[in-house]
Parts: structure tokens; sequence; C-alpha cells
């Protein structure tokens, strides 16, 4: 009788050893490092930048300022011309043309510690600098773990297409393996899910509903059980 209660722990513990092997395995697949640093610097930007500003007209400039986790937030602004006299710009963002020449406007956090400018002439019309239709880039790995391709992002007329090329190449031993939009390469709070990942190797696409080709900074592929950043790609 003794032997068989033996016997019974012993398989007992054996399950046990080998329950914590696999759960041990199945964490430090995913995780290369269990601390990671979400913090990014802040930016602001100007979003409908111009070229020419027709004289004795107006035009609405607009901002975006991303916080140090890379989350968009409404913040007070300042707006400035180098020369008020060629065009002026109110607090809001609404410039002004008055006379021939160029200028530089400028938008700035209140403490002036962060700030994005553009170059405008007076002219004879507005001339709007034109957006690009589609980026292009390269899918780079942040692990161990394979993860290489390259990629073109385009405008359709419902949100975004994501045409990964024929060189990307990736491993199929994660769990739970998916691809984001984010505006922090080391986080998906806020971010966008694009979908799991499914195709391991070849070209592939996403159809993306409903957002901007300048909404996000980065491509970022996480373990999302986990947690765990595996690659990015940067959207210039």
């Amino acid at each position: 009788m003794k032997g068989a209660v033996f016997f019974i722990n012993f398989i007992n513990m054996k399950n046990f050893i080998l329950f914590s092997t696999l759960l041990f395995a199945l964490f430090t697949g995913c995780i290369e490092d269990d601390f990671i640093d979400d913090f990014v610097e802040p930016e602001i930007s100007i979003t409908n930048a111009i070229d020419t500003l027709g004289i004795d007209t107006e035009f609405q400039f607009d901002n975006r300022f991303l916080n140090n986790v890379g989350q968009q937030e409404s913040i007070e602004v300042i707006w400035e011309s180098s020369d008020p006299a060629v065009i002026s710009i109110t607090q809001s963002g609404l410039a002004t043309a008055h006379s021939a020449g160029t200028v530089i406007i400028s938008v700035s956090t209140a403490d002036r510690s962060i700030t994005d400018s553009i170059e405008v002439t007076v002219g004879e019309e507005t001339v709007v600098v034109e957006e690009p239709a589609s980026i292009t880039g390269t899918i780079v790995t942040t692990t161990f773990y394979d993860l290489e391709g390259t990629f073109t992002l385009s405008e359709t007329d419902t949100g975004l297409f994501l045409d990964i090329a024929d060189d990307y190449v990736t491993t199929s031993a994660l769990p739970g393996f998916y691809i984001y939009l984010s505006n922090n390469r080391n986080s998906i709070s806020n971010a966008f899910e694009i979908g799991e990942v499914t195709v391991f190797r070849g070209a592939h696409s996403y159809e993306i509903e409903g957002v901007g080709l300048n909404d996000y900074n980065f491509i970022v592929y996480y373990c999302k059980p986990f947690n765990v950043k595996v690659g990015e790609a940067e959207l210039n």
C-alpha cells in the first residue's frame, strides 16, 4: 500500500515538474526582457502645412501634440510668426497674409520646450503642401525572433492599405502574435490593432479602416498575451 501511495505521489510530482517546465518555457519563449520602458520624447507638429498664403487671405493651422507615452493630448499652445507685418497669426492658429515676403510659422508648447515650424511665403494664392499618398519602409526585429521585410502603406477611400512585400519572413512560434499601428514604439497602449499575424513568409496585405496616413508613427509587432514587443517599422 505504501508503495502504491509513493508511486502515485511520484507520478504527481513528475506531472508538477513537467507542468512547471512547460509554463516556464511558455513565458520565457515570448519574453526577452520583463521591463519595458514606454517613455518617448513628447512632440508637437503642424498637421496642415502650406507653402504659400494668398495675400489678404486667411488660413487656419492645426497641430497635434503627443505626450511622453505617445498619446495624443489637447494642450495649450503658442502660435508665432517671425514677421507679423507679413503674416500675423492668432493664438488659435488663424494666419492672415498682409504683405509680400516669407516668414516662419511656429507652434510650441506653453513653456516653448517643444516646437515645430514651417516656412510660408505670401503670394497671389494659397498653395497647400501635398502630402505623400504612401509610405514605404522596412520591418525589423527587436528580439532574437525572425522578423524582417519591406512594406508600402497607402491611403484608400476608407483608410489605409498595408502591402507587405515578398521578402517578409517571421516566426510562427509565438502565441498571440499581433500587428499594430502606434505612436509609441514601446507600447500598444492607445495603439490601433490591425490584426493577428497569420502569414509568416511572403507577400500579404491588410486593409485598415478609418485610419489616416499620418495618424501613427510606427508599425509594431507584439506578443499580445505577454505585452512583449517583437519588431517595428518607422513611418517617416
